[in-house]
């Protein structure tokens, strides 16, 4: 009973909307006459009524009909009135529309959105399978825009970079989805590009970043990514000013599959003590102690922090707010964590360009609730080269300090 009477109280509050719509059109054009003194726009019955899917359920709207005679002086073709409340042809408000597509990405299989859905809108008209086979195709556009897209005007002062592997059906067996996700000047993320590539090799990392350079993007102050030797190749060749930052989540799970289990609780505190440390001053130590308590029966796991120390105390130079966002690549893992979750249920997302739009719609959507890094303000001051010690400011740069 409650439904019907949500459902009867939103057809009569649309239909009364498309008749004031109607009216104030016809109002607007009263004093359009022919030469004969006859109105051009008049009222003319009504369309055949059609069900409309809403939020509020399936609705049957009776939408009015407006003869409109006036001729366009451009084209010589007559003039319709459309209505801004009901397009042609809409068989869906455009909230289910976005919802359609979200739930697809989410895991909902296309054939399972009539017997899930029915019930609850009270139809399954615009719920086939079909409507989000042909959302693909926009999708594919909607990626391919991204990646044509002019960045001249865009400054990213941080980016991060990584390799995704899922199970989705790219060109390549070994095939991955490369991601640079950036922080504007006024402390926003934001996704920068999304390509497949091949193994996270240097070449596939090189043709990613010379293709950003191309249209416009400037070197970033410092580049947070994991160990994978390809990306750190490229971003030396296409933007050798951009500082190194190794991630602590990657490194710390590559050191401890160096060990034996047994050892691994102790060694991951240790660890955890020099990224969590006060400042450099106070990490350098905690990573000769835990080189001094492991090196011994451990050797290579040490080494693979020892190598990297200077790239991976990186982010304590920048401002101390920061440090959180700069030491991971967690806007990376959080993300396709979701993305992970649709591609397997999918099993598969038919062709190369259908995956890696799916996958860059679901990023689109996540990007909506990413938040500002902490202290936005300050990351303008990063990128015109403001000195910062103990994450604290020391030197404002000439030209702000002015």
């Amino acid at each position: 009973m409650l439904d019907e009477i949500v459902r009867e109280g939103a057809r009569r509050m649309v239909a009364a909307a498309l008749e004031a719509e109607v009216n104030v059109y016809i109002a607007e054009l009263a004093n359009e006459r022919d030469d004969q003194g006859r109105r051009l726009v008049v009222r003319n019955g009504y369309h055949q009524p059609r069900q409309v899917t809403t939020a509020a359920g399936a609705v049957e709207v009776k939408a009015p009909r407006v003869n409109d005679k006036r001729l366009d002086e451009t084209t010589g073709e007559r003039k319709r009135f459309s209505s801004a409340i009901l397009l042609p042809w809409c068989r869906k408000s455009p909230k289910i529309s976005e919802v359609l597509p979200l739930l697809y990405l989410h895991g909902l299989s296309s054939g399972d959105f009539v017997p899930a859905l029915e019930q609850f809108l009270g139809s399954s008209a615009g719920l086939s399978a079909a409507t989000v086979t042909r959302l693909t195709t926009q999708w594919q556009a909607d990626h391919a825009a991204l990646m044509d897209r002019d960045l001249a005007e865009v400054d990213y002062v941080y980016v991060w970079a990584d390799g995704i592997h899922l199970n989705v059906r790219l060109e390549e067996a070994k095939a991955c989805v490369l991601v640079l996700i950036g922080v504007r000047a006024d402390g926003s993320k934001e996704l920068v590009a999304l390509k497949d590539g091949y193994r996270e090799s240097g070449e596939s990392w090189a043709d990613l970043m010379r293709d950003c350079a191309r249209r416009g993007v400037r070197a970033s102050v410092l580049a947070v990514g994991d160990g994978a030797l390809g990306f750190w190749k490229a971003l030396s060749e296409v933007f050798p000013d951009t500082r190194e930052q190794r991630c602590w989540v990657h490194k710390t799970a590559n050191v401890l599959d160096s060990m034996p289990k047994s050892a691994q609780p102790g060694a991951k505190k240790a660890i955890q003590d020099s990224y969590n440390a006060e400042d450099r001053d106070h990490a350098a130590p905690a990573v000769n102690t835990f080189a001094q308590l492991y090196g011994a029966k451990f050797p290579k796991a040490v080494k693979k922090i020892t190598d990297d120390q200077d790239q991976l105390l990186a982010f304590y130079d920048f401002r101390a707010e920061h440090w959180i966002h700069l030491r991971t690549t967690n806007p990376i893992e959080s993300t396709f964590s979701t993305v992970r979750l649709r591609t397997k249920v999918a099993r598969g997302a038919g062709s190369r360009t259908a995956a890696l739009a799916m996958v860059f719609k679901l990023v689109e959507s996540a990007q909506q609730r990413w938040r500002a890094v902490n202290a936005p303000h300050l990351v303008a001051l990063v990128r015109a080269g403001a000195r910062f010690e103990r994450g604290q400011l020391i030197e404002r740069p000439k030209a702000v300090a002015a």
